[in-house]
């Protein structure tokens, strides 16, 4: 049974989306949701598959699609939901309803929606979402598939002109998919006019392959077996004009083709732009499966002892040592700050989706917020899953005590929904382009001269509570040199130093590299590349930073809230730590600021140390779906908080 901080902890972090997510805690059981981690491969697609369509079935992860209820920002919570089940089984929910589904919704047209949707939704049709090729996997633009308008027939070809063509690692491809969205090059006469999708019918209802399509299994794989991926080739399948999904273009009953948008690379980039959920989704759904990590490890790190203090009988708590709370403390601050930082990513998804692509500008937002998430999120959630293993000592290793099942699942986050790297360059280009808004053409001197004038101002906007933040950074301005660390400006100023300094000197980079003659010119911008990593999460950081101190301005409880400002407090001061090395070289901090910040993450490691099972149990992971053997009492009960000595809540203990 949750105690009372730790519920109110959950409903703070859910946010406004806590009515969602508890339904799903009161409703689904362990047994809908959590697979055993020994079924082979076989029984692991059956298992997903059957329970995907239970749970489709029964209202859960569907939430968003035209005429049937929910919003896009739901759909955000309801795959968040599902990552603390299990990880093939959101999967193959995100590709059944957020791949296939959401590119029938966000590229097709009504006609498209009336036609599948509702057969998409229930599993009836299962699906692919058909863009990675072989030859091909982030430079999508250059995918070598084609789709040809045959005017003869009034159809459409598709056909894989090289090896290279063939589309891989697709998930529902290797077995149950019967239908695919492929990306291509649409070609109509002698007109290229780039990346568009088509539906293609690719199996019976027998699961044969149907003629000209040739599809592949890639068997076992490293994690997520639940998820069929796959091989998809087409020999000059034809199929028709209609098929094509063609909100942003396509061949009318004239046979001319006509889009709305004008530019070849505008119609691509607002194309992909349109499947930005995605890539949230995917970001959200590992942190969740992390937060699921650190329940499981910080639980167990209350009941297992380990060596006796000098003189006295009694064993050590494991959390009790400081290295065991460096582990696994700021990795749970971390954890409340991306969940703050996805609810706002969220609802500024529903806003752009509302806005039906009337602010470009903010659409923008949104795919470069997405993008630096997306890989902040999926790269703290590989290496703090090890550590969770880690702190499990040989029990992390069991299957049975949850945390392999959850790390080898997780491994691909990094990769597929856009590779890492390639995400943090999005981001950085971005952040370049908004630099040039800001200082236009101007030559160094003038860029001195503006810098100096505005010396104190950012030249990046804030995105969440503004006032709020503008206000703790003038308070903080007030406050003695001693308690500076704890002010929430200070931390603040400190994130949008670093962003704007990378930014910044990036830029400079930048405009020199693209002096250099014709045939250096790569070599000056990949020279830059490491340095676009850093500035984008930078800007990632800050961002992240702004949500939560949004969150907790939007908590009314002021027992939760004070817990709430010192988990913040311990995010920002450890982040600033991991990152103290360039703050030191820019001479933000000198080497005594640098161990004062070093003491005060073990101080607040300390102080959060005695609420640490309401920490996690405000994560929201419900207690029966961490499937883990060691956490279970001799009768087979789970062990919650009454399970271990607990530091209690409110009765007694003052607010931190």
């Amino acid at each position: 049974m949750t105690t009372p901080t730790g519920h109110g902890l959950t409903v703070a972090l859910d946010g406004p989306f806590h009515e969602i997510k508890n339904h799903w805690r009161s409703t689904i059981t362990a047994d809908d949701v959590v697979r055993d981690p020994s079924l082979p491969l076989p029984e692991a697609r059956a298992w997903a598959l059957e329970h995907l369509i239970d749970i489709a079935n029964r209202g859960y992860a569907v939430a968003g699609f035209p005429g049937h209820g929910g919003t896009v920002a739901e759909s955000v919570a309801h795959f968040e939901m599902m990552a603390l089940g299990d990880l093939s089984l959101n999967i193959k929910s995100g590709v059944q309803h957020g791949l296939f589904g959401g590119a029938i919704t966000n590229l097709g047209t009504s006609w498209h929606h009336e036609m599948f949707i509702d057969d998409l939704i229930s599993c009836e049709l299962t699906g692919c979402f058909a863009m990675t090729e072989l030859g091909h996997g982030s430079d999508v633009s250059s995918v070598e598939t084609t789709i040809t308008y045959r005017p003869e027939s009034d159809e459409y070809e598709i056909n894989s002109p090289t090896p290279s063509a063939t589309k891989a690692y697709i998930g529902n491809a290797g077995q149950d998919g019967k239908m695919a969205v492929v990306f291509g090059q649409l070609l109509v006469g002698k007109d290229n006019h780039g990346v568009h999708a088509v539906l293609v019918p690719i199996r019976n209802n027998n699961l044969e392959d149907l003629p000209g399509v040739t599809t592949g299994d890639h068997g076992h794989k490293g994690g997520l077996l639940g998820v069929d991926n796959g091989l998809l080739t087409f020999d000059h399948v034809r199929v028709p004009r209609r098929m094509l999904l063609n909100r942003y273009g396509g061949v009318g009953d004239d046979g001319v083709y006509t889009s709305p948008i004008e530019s070849k690379n505008a119609r691509f980039f607002t194309m992909l732009g349109t499947l930005v959920r995605g890539r949230i989704c995917v970001g959200s759904g590992a942190a969740m499966a992390t937060r699921k990590a650190l329940s499981i490890a910080t639980r167990y790190s209350l009941q297992r002892k380990q060596f006796r203090k000098p003189g006295m009988g009694q064993e050590v708590t494991l959390l009790d040592y400081q290295t065991h709370q460096r582990k696994l403390l700021p990795n749970i601050a971390k954890a409340y700050a991306y969940g703050f930082a996805v609810n706002e990513v969220s609802q500024h998804l529903q806003r752009v989706s509302e806005a039906s692509g009337e602010d470009p500008s903010k659409a923008r937002e949104l795919e470069t917020r997405a993008a630096g998430l997306k890989a902040v999120l999926t790269r703290w959630a590989n290496d703090t899953i090890q550590v969770c293993r880690e702190a499990c000592g040989g029990a992390g290793y069991m299957s049975e005590n949850g945390i392999t099942l959850i790390r080898q699942d997780a491994d691909i986050f990094a990769t597929f929904e856009g590779d890492n790297t390639v995400l943090l360059q999005l981001v950085a280009k971005a952040l370049l382009v908004d630099y040039k808004k800001t200082w236009g053409d101007m030559d160094m001197r003038g860029t001195a001269q503006a810098t100096a004038k505005l010396l104190g101002g950012r030249f990046m906007e804030r995105t969440t509570a503004g006032s709020t933040i503008s206000r703790l950074v003038s308070n903080a301005k007030l406050k003695p040199e001693s308690e500076r660390l704890h002010a929430r400006g200070w931390q603040v100023e400190m994130f949008e130093f670093r962003e704007q300094h990378l930014v910044e000197t990036l830029a400079r980079r930048m405009r020199a590299a693209a002096k250099a003659p014709e045939d250096k010119i790569f070599d000056a911008v990949n020279e830059c590349q490491e340095h676009m990593l850093e500035a984008a999460r930078a800007h990632t950081d800050r961002t992240v930073l702004e949500a939560f101190v949004d969150g907790i301005s939007q908590c009314h409880d002021e027992y939760i809230r004070a817990l709430l400002i010192k988990i913040c407090d311990l995010y920002a001061l450890a982040t600033i730590e991991e990152n103290r090395a360039w703050f030191m070289e820019h001479n933000r901090i000198d080497g005594a600021r640098s161990k004062a910040i070093s003491t005060a993450v073990d101080a607040l490691n300390l102080q959060l140390r005695g609420k640490a099972m309401e920490l996690v149990e405000g994560l929201g992971v419900p207690v029966e779906w961490l499937g883990s053997a060691m956490l279970r009492d001799a009768g087979g009960q789970n062990i919650s908080a009454e399970g271990v000595k607990l530091y209690s809540l409110r009765d007694g203990q003052p607010a931190i």
